[in-house]
């Protein structure tokens, strides 16, 4: 583990009955990288995110989140210091405005109770920081409107918002471009893209056109192993990986 290592995860074991869904796990985030989780369905990339962000515990092994032992907090800890998590499923709050779910997770980042929604509304301070965030996330248009009328492509957005409210040192990052088209899958790149040097970002992606436009480095899971991890480039050509995962697709890996 180099001084430049944010996440150093130290072969991490988390067992389902007799599945063994991540074997030994060993991978290092390099702080203000993009890194990529890919590999096929039941390889345990998202196994590998909730262990991380705290939501499951591991069987064995270490994860080190920015100098500090993190193994057994609690996700609550983990975001208090700096470690934040976008789902595979959409988590917003949609009967309130893009503006309100902002606060909201600003609020609960700056510590306060949860009995918050009154006093919310009178921070001012505490808005004109949900607005900048909902700018950073391209939604400033957006503003005033309820987050369930919002599209699919921009309720990620806002999703990528609730949690860079946070002011995290990592993002974890579930599929942010599952279900999307073209020209939303275009708008979350380029958000993410933006995001290179703010925040370290560790994603799962299966668009693999995204994944090796964005990531610095790839880690390659199988069966809960990761048989690679190199840069878009090594991996691309990487034997193993074209016959467990990339194939002959062209299209994917161009």
């Amino acid at each position: 583990m180099t001084h430049s290592t944010l996440l150093h995860v130290d072969g991490l074991v988390r067992q389902f009955g007799a599945l063994m869904a991540t074997d030994h796990v060993q991978i290092d985030v390099v702080a203000g990288e993009i890194h990529a989780l890919i590999g096929p369905n039941g390889a345990g990339k998202t196994t590998l995110l909730h262990l991380i962000s705290g939501a499951l515990a591991p069987n064995a092994g270490r994860i080190h989140f920015d100098g500090m032992d993190v193994t057994h907090m609690p996700m609550h800890a983990r975001v208090a210091h700096g470690l934040a998590r976008s789902f595979q499923i959409t988590s917003i709050f949609p009967r309130l405005s893009v503006l309100d779910n902002i606060a909201l997770a600003v609020q609960a980042h700056a510590g306060h109770s949860l009995n918050f929604w009154r006093p919310a509304r009178r921070d001012a301070e505490r808005y004109a920081d949900a607005a900048e965030v909902v700018e950073r996330v391209g939604l400033a248009s957006q503003l005033h409107r309820l987050a369930g009328a919002l599209s699919h492509g921009e309720q990620r957005q806002l999703e990528v918002g609730l949690a860079l409210a946070t002011r995290p040192k990592l993002l974890l990052l579930d599929e942010p471009m599952a279900g999307m088209g073209m020209e939303e899958t275009e708008t979350m790149v380029s958000l993410l893209q933006s995001l290179r040097g703010e925040t370290t970002l560790l994603l799962v992606e299966h668009d693999m056109s995204a994944v090796f436009r964005l990531a610095d480095r790839i880690s390659t899971l199988v069966y809960g192993r990761v048989i690679a991890c190199g840069t878009p480039d090594e991996i691309r050509h990487h034997p193993e990986v074209q016959l467990a995962y990339l194939g002959d697709d062209e299209e994917a890996t161009s």
